[in-house]
C-alpha cells in the first residue's frame, strides 16, 4: 500500500486536546465498552497460515508479468478449489506509473455462495517490485512475506477451517475472499523521486481494487461488511484503528477490536485511533462495501521498519501475529 497518510478529523481533534492539556489522561488506549459473549468458534491454525505464507514466498517475488506471479496465482486458486470454494478469476490489464502494462487478475473465492448474508475478506496477493525504502537494494523486488503473503495466508486458512466444518457448525453467513492484484506497483514521490510518474494525478496504487470497484464481482455485491487484511503477519505488529475504517464502518471497527480484546490480543489490536491509509479499502468503500483495514502501522502513522524493504521476508513472520488476526476475524464471522 502507498505511504500517503491522512490524519482523520477525530484523531486530529484528539491530538490537539492532548497537546493543549498535558495533564489530561489520554483515553485512546482504554478498552471500549464490554462486548457480548464470544460465539463458539473453531480454532484458527497459525502453523497452517505460516506454511501458506512460506509457500507464497518460495515462488519468488510475485510481481506482475513474471513467472512467479503466474504460478502463485494458480496455486492460490488451486488451494481455494481444494477446499470446495467457488472460484472466479477477474483478469485485467492496468497501466503502471512507469508505463508498463501489467497483466493482472483478481481472485474471488466464495464459501457457501447460496447464503444471502455475507462477509467479505479482502487482501492483495502481488508484491512490490521495488524495495524503495531499502538503503542498499532500493530497486530489488520484495519477498512480501508480510506485505501481501500474510493476508492471503490468513484468508486461505480461514477458507480451510470453514470448509472443514459440518453444516451444524457452519457460521450463519457466507464468506467471500477477494484477493486484489497489482496493489503494490505504485509511485512514491518521496522514495522514488528519481523516477518519472507517467500517470500524473491518477492513483498509481491499488490497481486491482480500482478495477474491481468499477467492475464488481459478484454483480450487485452487498455484504454485511468487509475486512481488509494488509501486513498481518510480522513480529510485534500493531494494528491501530485506521481513520477511514472508523469513518466508513465504526461499528465494524468496534466489533473487531472488542473481539480481539476478549480473545487476549490487545497487544496487537491497539485501542488507539491512527491515521487514515490509502489502501484497497478506499475503493471497496467507494463500491458500497463498508470495509475496515487491519494494517500494521503505528498510531503516529509510521510503518514498521520492514515496510517496502528487502527485510520483508520470512524472518519477520510470527505465528502469534497470524493467530491474533486469524482467530479474531474467524470469531467475528461466527458472531454474524
Amino acid at each position: 500500500m502507498k505511504t500517503i497518510l491522512r490524519l482523520a478529523p477525530a484523531a486530529l481533534a484528539g491530538l490537539l486536546l492532548l497537546t493543549g492539556c498535558p495533564g489530561q489522561k489520554d483515553t485512546t488506549d482504554t478498552v471500549a465498552t464490554e462486548a457480548a459473549a464470544l460465539p463458539k468458534t473453531p480454532a484458527f491454525n497459525a502453523d497452517s497460515a505460516y506454511a501458506y505464507t512460506a509457500r507464497q514466498v518460495a515462488f519468488g517475488p510475485r510481481v506482475p508479468n513474471t513467472a512467479a506471479h503466474v504460478k502463485t496465482g494458480d496455486w492460490i486458486i488451486g488451494q481455494f478449489k481444494k477446499y470446495g470454494l467457488t472460484v472466479q478469476e477477474q483478469p485485467f490489464e492496468a497501466k503502471a506509473f512507469d508505463g508498463n502494462i501489467l497483466k493482472s487478475r483478481n481472485i474471488i473465492a466464495r464459501y457457501n455462495p447460496a447464503a444471502p448474508r455475507r462477509v467479505a475478506v479482502f487482501a492483495h496477493w502481488d508484491t512490490r517490485p521495488f524495495a524503495d525504502k531499502d538503503t542498499e537494494n532500493k530497486n530489488a523486488p520484495l519477498d512480501g512475506a508480510s506485505d501481501g503473503a500474510s493476508g492471503v495466508a490468513v484468508a486461505l486458512e480461514l477458507a480451510r477451517v470453514l470448509a472443514a466444518q459440518p453444516d451444524s457448525l457452519a457460521p450463519g453467513v457466507g464468506v467471500d475472499f477477494i484477493l486484489f492484484d497489482s496493489e503494490d506497483y505504485g509511485y512514491d514521490g518521496v522514495t522514488q523521486a528519481d523516477k518519472k510518474n507517467l500517470l500524473g494525478s491518477q492513483d498509481t496504487w491499488c490497481l486491482g481494487s480500482q478495477y474491481w470497484a468499477k467492475n464488481v464481482v459478484p454483480a450487485n455485491y452487498k455484504p454485511n461488511f468487509g475486512i481488509l487484511l494488509d501486513m498481518v503477519g510480522a513480529k510485534g505488529a500493531k494494528f491501530s484503528r485506521e481513520g477511514l475504517s472508523r469513518e466508513k464502518a465504526p461499528d465494524v471497527v468496534e466489533k473487531v477490536w472488542n473481539t480481539a480484546s476478549q480473545l487476549g490480543f490487545s497487544d496487537f489490536f491497539l485501542f488507539a485511533d491512527g491515521f487514515s491509509v490509502d489502501d484497497d479499502h478506499v475503493y471497496t468503500n467507494q463500491a458500497g462495501v463498508r470495509t475496515i483495514d487491519i494494517i500494521d502501522f503505528l498510531p503516529n502513522g509510521e510503518f514498521q521498519p520492514y515496510h517496502h524493504t528487502t527485510q520483508d521476508n520470512m524472518s519477520v513472520i510470527d505465528r502469534r501475529t497470524l493467530q491474533a488476526v486469524g482467530q479474531t476475524v474467524l470469531t467475528v464471522i461466527y458472531g454474524e
